[in-house]
């Protein structure tokens, strides 16, 4: 396997740049997973380092070795497309087993290896079926299985299971996160589904028009989101994001005015904000709480029940939405006025430029909100 290194990797079609100076090291056997919201980039950067696109300036290092001028054949990965591009007229064994036989392997060895990536894939069974004869999980495993008999350095996924149905997505991913567990190969996988990246990832890029916003493990991402587009796309459902103007400031928080006249006082480094500066209150749904003294207040517009919680969508005014996770059934209905407490030490402060204000040193989210709710009402 190989580690895969971008060094100010820049692309551009004609005068539209699409990729911006991407820098991003992958270590050899991370599954590493790029998201961001459609037209990201992030399949244009995954075929830049598949070489079905070339680099319009940087570097990109595969093993150690430079491979911008290498075709994709010669550069040690194996592909795993959205559609299975499987061979209609072949078997799944033959479908498995031509590259090799491009490759010129010999028949003993190509034999060998497709019957242990069938083992592994658990598709023993289905060597002799036509592509006809499987299910869209099925015809994805063995894509999968055809990528791995090449014994790639690097195994690239690009969208794989947007073709499925919820059952069969949840099914191939725990396929895939056990297959990287197998083989400890190197990854890279494209997604524009959050809940793939969390449970995959070693490592999450995310991308935005073509800039890397952030890089870190899913629950790094999730509890310290470097601005406020990690906020807002990590987190489903995702985080809710309070216009604020801070009201006073400490050595060790940040006293925030919230919209309807209630104050709270976050815990963060408040590293350059003044009084009367306009920030932004993130907070997740998992950590509002209905309270009769709650600082905020709103109009329940929905309630959505997910068996064992709900989840609320209060209209806040001025065309705000919050959106609330409970426990158990739901206990308001569409309609019911409610208010809302808010976890202090969940919350996230954001300047006005969108950057996250530092934690406190040494202080990490807790594992879930405390009883000790510190927002006031008006």
């Amino acid at each position: 396997m190989a580690d895969v290194v971008l060094k100010n990797v820049q692309k551009s079609f004609g005068k539209a740049k699409v990729i911006h100076g991407v820098d991003l090291d992958i270590r050899d056997g991370e599954f590493v997973v790029f998201v961001g919201p459609s037209g990201c980039g992030k399949s244009t950067l995954l075929r830049l380092i598949a070489g079905l696109e070339d680099i319009t300036a940087g570097d990109l290092f595969i093993g150690g070795e430079r491979v911008n001028d290498l075709a994709p054949a010669k550069r040690g990965i194996a592909m795993v497309f959205q559609s299975y591009a499987l061979y209609p007229h072949m078997n799944v064994y033959d479908n498995m087993a031509f590259g090799l036989e491009l490759a010129k392997s010999s028949k003993a060895e190509i034999d060998a290896k497709v019957r242990e990536a069938a083992r592994l894939l658990q598709i023993e069974a289905l060597l002799d079926c036509k592509p006809r004869q499987l299910s869209g999980g099925q015809r994805q495993r063995v894509a999968i299985g055809r990528a791995i008999v090449r014994d790639p350095k690097v195994f690239l996924f690009d969208e794989p299971l947007s073709n499925l149905d919820a059952a069969l997505r949840v099914q191939t991913r725990i396929e895939i996160a056990k297959l990287h567990t197998d083989t400890r190969a190197t990854m890279i996988y494209v997604t524009h589904d959050q809940v793939e990246a969390m449970t995959l990832a070693d490592r999450i890029v995310v991308l935005n028009a073509g800039h890397i916003e952030q890089v870190g493990t899913p629950l790094e991402l999730y509890h310290r989101p470097a601005n406020l587009f990690v906020a807002g796309f990590i987190g489903s459902p995702q985080m809710n994001l309070i216009p604020c103007q801070v009201a006073g400031v400490g050595p060790s928080e940040v006293l925030v005015s919230l919209p309807g006249g209630g104050s709270l006082s976050v815990p963060v480094q408040p590293d350059g904000v003044q009084a009367g500066d306009s920030v932004t209150l993130g907070i997740r749904p998992d950590h509002l709480r209905i309270s009769p003294e709650g600082a905020l207040s709103g109009r329940v517009e929905l309630v959505e029940e997910l068996g064992e919680n709900h989840l609320l969508y209060v209209d806040a005014g001025q065309g705000r939405r919050l959106t609330v996770r409970e426990p158990g059934d739901a206990r308001h209905e569409a309609g019911s006025t409610v208010s809302l407490d808010l976890a202090r030490e969940f919350c996230h402060l954001f300047r006005g430029t969108g950057e996250a204000l530092p934690p406190l040193k040494g202080h990490t989210s807790p594992a879930s909100p405390s009883p000790d709710l510190t927002s006031s009402a008006a």
